[in-house]
């Protein structure tokens, strides 16, 4: 097998990450080289999934929304509480930035991928739509933004109960200790991002040449990432009452997006549509 620039490039480039992942963690117990090393493969996949499914240029933009958003509230969280209620973080997710884990702004990027994904497939059954109106952005951006904190309604009492990545200052909240406040966070931080990714393709419009058609793989990865996230939830979710929610709330919208999928699949010329 002949390896080419690019693929040498690449190489040079998994190494030289794999080599720096390795410095981070070193002195980490092995749950939270798990956890790190898990969350760097699931950004680094819905990477490559962005890059085919929106075009290099909108993945890359998109990437640099979410990491600094997801970093920012996080931080204010953490310090201030803002967003999402008073909280710290354990050492257990790893190396931190300022008082926030490195995977944390990995993670908001990998979800709201999967947001605007699973959105678009759902009210479109297409995997992107491309620039649209304000008013086509925002409603999109709210289902987006549901999509992912459904994700939040199991994965938060594990986090803090089970895996004790965090401490939260206030246990009053109605939903296993966790108050109203912590899901307007989720849903505001990820409709902020979705949001502020689709107005760059407007600002883009007619600038950023088309990418390329999709393939069924890539649009699976975000769809198998919600899956497997969901399947996690529904078998190791603590309380055991949050494996039932989840099989529900992440279901029905992973079900619905798989459908539009298949519709796509029908028709995989109308890959955009025009706006609203």
């Amino acid at each position: 097998m002949t390896l080419t620039p690019t693929a040498l490039s690449r190489l040079a480039a998994g190494l030289g990450a794999a080599a720096l992942l390795a410095l981070l963690l070193r002195g980490w117990n092995a749950e939270t080289q798990l956890l790190v090393i898990s969350s760097v493969l699931m950004f680094l996949a819905c990477c490559a999934s962005a890059a085919r499914v929106l075009g290099p240029r909108p993945a890359l933009h998109l990437v640099l929304i979410a990491l600094p958003v997801g970093w920012f509230a996080e931080e204010m969280g953490a310090n201030y509480g803002w967003f999402f209620g008073s909280y710290d973080y354990t050492p257990v997710l790893g190396p931190q930035l300022g008082s926030v884990p490195l995977v944390i702004p990995l993670m908001w990027f990998a979800l709201s991928y999967t947001g605007y994904v699973m959105a678009n497939l759902i009210v479109w059954q297409i995997p992107a739509d491309g620039a649209t109106s304000i008013r086509r952005s925002v409603v999109m951006a709210v289902l987006a933004a549901l999509i992912v904190t459904a994700y939040d309604l199991g994965v938060d009492p594990y986090m803090v109960y089970k895996l004790k990545a965090w401490i939260m200052m206030e246990k009053d909240g109605w939903w296993f200790g966790e108050t109203l406040q912590g899901f307007f966070g989720w849903m505001l931080v990820a409709f902020a991002i979705v949001l502020a990714f689709r107005l760059t393709l407007r600002r883009a419009q007619g600038v950023t040449p088309a990418a390329p058609a999709p393939r069924v793989r890539d649009i699976l990865v975000p769809l198998g990432l919600y899956g497997a996230l969901m399947v996690f939830e529904v078998t190791q979710g603590v309380p055991v009452e949050t494996r039932t929610i989840a099989l529900f709330v992440m279901g029905m919208p992973l079900f619905c997006a798989a459908c539009g999928l298949y519709r796509w699949q029908l028709a995989p010329g109308a890959t955009v549509r025009a706006a609203a």
